[in-house]
């Protein structure tokens, strides 16, 4: 067996973007692993150090050679492959070319099945580490994936790389691997921090590397990490009850731009509290990536915390030159919401007929009309009161007019959240503001609900308004392309429903598909409405499974006339629990539901008669009966648990039906009255679900 020896592959360049490193980090075990794998050398683990100017990995226990492998591959029959004169036929020169040897090569031996058989001997000795990871470095360099980022070139040379690649270290143990790439060649160095430790380190052998790194001040990136959350959680404690605010995005950048970090804190002017938090923070997030600080009652202050990769020596020229460097962005911030208070909402909604939404669907002014409409549906199918009506319908009005501030042009993300501010400062009231402020949520997945009802009134009409446009104009998601996140939107509306409002989607479709119509865009409504409410469908059938409920549930609830998204996930969960507390009464009943929805007729319509009926069918139809009133007044409880119980009562009189009446009895009048009963069972039913669906495939 082959000696092993710790390898270490190091690429150094110019400094690289956060989001790329990220990306390259991922890559890099993985391109190893596959080239050493296919050139069949063995390895140990394989980890990844990182620092905004080097992307290094390394792999314990490599082979220090390939292992020799002896092959023995088994042919045609030695009949089949020769001929009557000795003659390799096309059977033996195919294998023989398939095994990369001579069909003259080929052995014959007698296998255990007592037949004679060709054989092709294959050897392949073993092969130095050496050459194989000089072929690997060139390669893994070469294939790295820069997605969303344009490679760049450097001097006269055709290679290219995110940043322009200044060293190479390739060490296997204490020897020198040779990689080539561009116009730099590896050695056994590498480079320290810029200022901190300039120049070139000698790395004797891998297991040194990350020493030479931290004498030459750099860390790894979760030394780095480390390092910043400790100075933060420093910071927190210092200030009893305040929070530094550490969006992920932004921490996980800073963390790749600086190789030896130091926590420092800077403050900014008082003047700037005065301005909206949201826009300061994110100047300082996105601009500088400065972290605000909070306190305890979740109050903007005036401090932020800085991440320097200077020489901490010189940390308070650090802190004056950021606090500086802050004031023109915070000036900037302030000069846009001052500005964007001159002028009314009603003035920028004006400005929105100019501002394109989509170019089937109109301007965004148009959207916002369509917003109104269906907002007016949702308040009167919610039952809102009027004076929380009057409110979502104003905020409904001007919840698209801080697009076109000053404000939302510079800070994007700020969409509703400076609305909210500017519709407090005109007087609009506290209602109407958080509704334009939280009409975007949710966001993503696991993002909050709008607080109040306006703010979830807008939201479910702006959303709803987005999915059934789409759909009437033709271009609804695919498979793999959704543009318009409308799977997402789908989502928000399933839950603010579910959540909030407790109301059906289906209504609200029709409202927003009206209020299309109305603006003159044509499309089959009969159709476009059946899509949309399939697509919302489909989304809270997803939902429900994800929670834990069996498909063929999600699928028996479905089919039932329930649609209500808070009783949509009650109705499938109580149905679910009790189909795994009695689970043999259900699979029974699913059975005989499903054969008597089979043979229900519905052109025979009519209550069925009596006077016509043996025991069984009379002990089915009474069973109806109560099982009818029962889930009447459960369903309107919205009780859904003894609705099903209702339902399950059913059982024992349908299967002894089953067993004592032939439904389809030759008399007429019989068979008819029969199955005039058997459409009752179906009709009762299928106001809560449709049972036949829990019948287990055989």
């Amino acid at each position: 067996m082959a000696s092993t020896k710790d390898f270490l592959f190091e690429i150094g360049t110019e400094e690289m973007p956060s989001a790329p490193l990220i990306n390259a980090s991922k890559q890099l075990p993985k391109l190893l692993a596959a080239g050493l794998a296919a050139a069949g050398l063995a390895h140990g683990d394989i980890r990844v150090i990182s620092s905004p100017r080097r992307l290094a990995a390394i792999v314990t226990d490599v082979a220090t050679e390939t292992e020799a492998v002896h092959e023995s591959l088994r042919g045609p029959k030695t009949q089949i492959a020769f001929d009557g004169d000795g003659n390799p036929t096309k059977a033996a020169q195919g294998f023989a070319r398939k095994c990369g040897i001579d069909a003259s090569e080929l052995s014959r031996a007698v296998a255990e099945d007592g037949n004679e058989y060709v054989f092709a001997e294959k050897n392949v000795p073993s092969a130095p580490a050496m050459p194989i990871l000089s072929a690997l470095g060139h390669d893994v360099i070469a294939q790295t994936e820069w997605p969303n980022y344009r490679s760049q070139r450097w001097g006269s040379e055709h290679e290219s790389f995110v940043r322009p690649i200044r060293w190479i270290c390739a060490l296997l143990g204490e020897e020198v691997v040779p990689v080539k790439y561009a116009d730099v060649t590896s050695g056994n160095t590498t480079r320290g921090h810029r200022v901190l430790s300039p120049g070139e380190h000698v790395v004797s052998e891998p297991s040194a590397y990350e020493g030479v790194l931290e004498a030459a001040h750099v860390l790894g990136a979760e030394r780095r990490e480390a390092v910043i959350r400790e100075g933060i959680s420093a910071i927190e404690a210092a200030r009893p009850g305040c929070r530094v605010e550490t969006p992920k995005k932004t921490f996980d950048e800073v963390v790749n731009l600086c190789e030896w970090p130091t926590v420092l804190v800077g403050k900014f002017d008082e003047e700037f509290l005065k301005v909206p938090h949201e826009i300061i923070c994110e100047s300082m997030l996105s601009n500088q990536r400065y972290f605000p600080i909070f306190d305890a009652e979740g109050n903007l202050t005036r401090e932020f915390v800085i991440v320097s990769n200077a020489d901490p020596a010189v940390s308070e020229t650090v802190i004056s030159g950021n606090e500086r460097v802050v004031r023109p962005r915070l000036d900037d911030a302030k000069f846009f919401y001052e500005e964007d208070l001159k002028i009314s909402l009603d003035q920028f909604r004006e400005r929105l007929a100019k501002v394109a939404f989509q170019k089937d669907l109109g301007s965004v002014l148009a959207k916002s009309e369509r917003i109104e409409s269906i907002a007016l549906a949702l308040t009167h199918e919610a039952r809102i009161g009027a004076k929380m009506a009057a409110a979502s319908a104003r905020a409904a009005h001007l919840c698209k007019a801080d697009l076109v501030s000053s404000a939302v042009v510079e800070f994007t993300s700020q969409q509703g959240v400076m609305g909210g501010y500017y519709a407090l400062a005109a007087g609009e009231g506290e209602d109407v503001a958080e509704g334009i402020r939280d009409h975007y949520r949710p966001r993503f997945a696991g993002d909050d609900l709008p607080e109040g009802t306006c703010g979830c009134v807008v939201a479910v009409a702006d959303k709803l308004d987005t999915i059934a446009g789409m759909f009437a104009i033709g271009e609804p998601p695919t498979g793999s392309k959704d543009p318009y996140a409308l799977r997402r939107a789908a989502i928000g509306v399933v839950t603010i429903l579910r959540d909030r409002l407790h109301v059906s989607y289906e209504p609200l479709v029709a409202a927003a598909l009206e209020a299309l119509s109305d603006q003159g865009i044509e499309f089959d409504a009969e159709k476009v409405a059946a899509d949309v409410n399939a697509f919302i469908l489909g989304r809270m059938q997803q939902m429900v499974r994800d929670d834990g409920v069996s498909a063929d549930t999600v699928a028996a609830v479905s089919a039932g006339s329930v649609t209500a998204p808070d009783d949509f996930f009650a109705l499938a969960h109580a149905l679910e629990d009790a189909r795994a507390n009695d689970p043999e009464t259900f699979e029974n009943l699913a059975i005989a539901f499903a054969r008597a929805a089979h043979l229900a007729d519905a052109s025979i319509v009519g209550d069925a008669d009596e006077s016509l009926m043996g025991e069984s069918e009379l002990s089915l139809a009474k069973a109806l009966a109560v099982a009818r009133e029962g889930v009447s007044s459960a369903l309107e409880a919205k009780e859904y648990a003894s609705a099903i119980s209702a339902l399950a009562a059913v059982r024992e009189p349908l299967d002894a039906f089953f067993a004592d009446v032939m439904v389809m009895d030759e008399d007429q009048t019989l068979r008819e009255n029969r199955l005039r009963l058997l459409g009752e069972l179906v009709a009762v039913f299928s106001g809560v679900a449709n049972i036949g669906e829990l019948a287990r495939k055989k």
